[in-house]
């Protein structure tokens, strides 16, 4: 039986190597702790159902590598998203420094609109923070972005940042700051009757003058 959703969403996680991205998407998608973990290499990929705001949600997700080897293999995958999770490990000052080059690759390569939330990873590692919550609360606050501190190991946050993303991008389709039909905004109908049901009334009317059939 195939699946029914009212939209679909492309996600992508980022961020430099060793943060945790494929852990946080085995959290989400399995709802535990991935124990063996190696670094990704090129892509990986993972998708979840959810329900947000009364709508059912297709979550498509693409892990994205962090070795900066594999960078021009994960910029191929950028085009289209409409969603990202944007990590970083709170324990590394370096993976927090990374993140301005991230977030300029995520908002050239993908979409200037791409919805962003940053998250702060291995929370349950409290005791080695190199990352305080508030310094990371104000570097959201002056590149708009969402922000919430996770934990792949306890699942702390992660259902939550996936869908405080997908509500996100809900919402700016509501409001029509978003547009699905537009080519690359990552976003798809789930079913034509849906697509109908936004068309403004007389435009299948014009459709019909303008067919000469």
């Amino acid at each position: 039986m195939s699946e029914t959703y009212d939209f679909l969403f492309k996600f992508l996680v980022i961020g430099s190597a060793g943060t945790g991205k494929s852990c946080l998407l085995h959290q989400f998608i399995e709802n535990k702790f991935k124990q063996d973990s190696n670094h990704t290499i090129g892509v990986e990929f993972g998708s979840r159902v959810v329900n947000v705001g009364g709508k059912t949600v297709k979550l498509q997700i693409w892990d994205t590598a962090g070795q900066e080897r594999f960078r021009s293999v994960t910029r191929s995958y950028y085009r289209g998203a409409a969603g990202a999770l944007l990590v970083y490990d709170i324990t590394s000052r370096e993976t927090y420094n990374a993140l301005t080059n991230w977030l300029t690759d995520a908002r050239t390569l993908a979409s200037p609109n791409i919805v962003i939330i940053l998250c702060g990873n291995k929370k349950d590692l409290d005791a080695d923070r190199e990352v305080t919550f508030l310094e990371a609360s104000r570097f959201a606050q002056e590149n708009e972005l969402m922000f919430l501190e996770t934990s792949a190991l306890t699942g702390e946050n992660v259902e939550e940042a996936f869908l405080k993303c997908a509500r996100t991008i809900l919402n700016k389709i509501e409001t029509g700051e978003l547009d699905p039909e537009r080519m690359g905004s990552g976003i798809q109908y789930g079913d034509a009757s849906l697509r109908q049901l936004r068309q403004p009334r007389g435009s299948a009317a014009q459709a019909k003058q303008q067919c000469n059939c």
